[in-house]
């Protein structure tokens, strides 16, 4: 009955069938075999590597060098073997691009675990910083690249398909057009995925200032960049907009920044005392580097004054800490040392009051 859908110059025979079936089993057996015993060999030299990058390499190749394996000992049974060349010819077109796709993508994952590694043990955070990055979005970039081929191979395989593109290709003119119109918004973003990688505006854990929100580059794609603020929400911004529109990096080379503290006083506050007891205060802070810290008199209204209080750390996050422990201290020093410093807008009303009942 399985006549009808073999060839003509192929007659179906259970001892041939039988055949080809032990020599199939035994090309697979000897293609895992082989397999397990150059991994096993590979295994043995990065054992003996300083750093595991060698034996994250062989592990990203582990599997799809075992399929391989498998593929190439199938190729070599079908050259000899009408049946199996009949059934590998049908599928060939399909597995040997995937195949061959799937071990380029994993040297590529490889390679970029290993780069990875190199960048975590960096005593620089600004170069790790920016070594990340070009390595998430090129990573992103050959990843697009090779599953766009892959799948282009794979599709070629099919005489439909393949007659299609031959069509097309003869019609380069119009088809490039409507290809071109089609795939602009993801040409736009893969363009900007590489200027992001090459000019570097922002990095992963960069802390920037984007549409009114503050937080940190948690993750960069080709056509989006996510911003994890300081109270957890995930802003999304299209990656496009941070080479488009303007956009401020508080640690685009590192970390170091100054902020202010402003204080609004009594015009008819001494500031000497304020000044003396920011830097008695500031010297004995922990977390101040000594690069700035100056006060000076920015405003001078009839109803009140500004003191600004600028001050530096290490980090920004040292910093935040850093003004709001100077804030709550300067504020609590006025209250009890210099309580007329306040301004007292509320009680003035008050005593007014009380001055109009009396006169009454």
């Amino acid at each position: 009955m399985f006549d009808e859908y073999l060839p003509k110059n192929l007659e179906f025979s259970w001892e041939q069938a039988a055949t080809t079936a032990i020599a199939l089993a035994v090309v697979l057996l000897a293609a895992l075999v082989l397999h397990r015993i150059v991994f096993a060999i590979l295994r043995r030299i990065a054992s003996m590597s300083s750093t595991p990058v060698d034996g994250m390499v062989f592990e990203r190749l582990h599997k799809p060098l075992r399929w391989s394996f498998i593929a190439i000992a199938i190729s070599v049974l079908a050259a000899r073997d009408e049946d199996i060349a009949f059934v590998w010819s049908t599928v060939s077109g399909f597995v040997i691009p995937a195949l061959l796709g799937w071990v380029t993508l994993s040297i590529a994952k490889a390679f970029t675990d290993a780069l990875e590694y190199r960048t975590e043990i960096s005593v620089d955070p600004v170069a790790a910083r920016s070594r990340r990055t070009r390595i998430a979005i090129l990573s992103r970039t050959a990843t697009f690249a090779i599953v766009l081929i892959t799948t282009g191979l794979m599709l070629f395989s099919i005489p439909a398909v393949k007659e299609v593109g031959v069509t097309l290709m003869a019609s380069a003119g119009l088809a490039a057009l409507a290809l071109g119109a089609a795939a602009q918004p993801t040409l736009k973003s893969l363009i900007a995925g590489l200027q992001m990688a090459i000019t570097e505006p922002l990095r992963l854990g960069d802390l920037v200032v984007v549409d009114g929100h503050t937080g940190r580059v948690e993750e960069i794609r080709m056509s989006f960049v996510i911003v994890r603020t300081w109270d957890e929400r995930a802003v999304v911004v299209p990656t496009s907009s941070f080479l488009d529109q303007s956009f401020e990096n508080w640690s685009r080379k590192n970390e170091m920044l100054t902020g202010p503290v402003y204080l609004h006083l009594d015009p008819a506050t001494d500031v000497e005392p304020v000044r003396k007891e920011f830097e008695r205060f500031l010297h004995a802070h922990e977390l101040w580097d000594r690069r700035t810290g100056v006060m000076l008199m920015t405003e001078a209204h009839p109803e009140s004054i500004e003191l600004r209080l600028a001050v530096s750390s290490r980090t920004i996050g040292d910093l935040f800490t850093l003004r709001c422990d100077l804030r709550e201290h300067m504020i609590a020093w006025l209250r009890k040392e210099m309580p007329d410093a306040l301004i007292r807008h509320r009680l003035e009303v008050e005593a007014a009051n009380q001055r109009t009942m009396q006169r009454k």
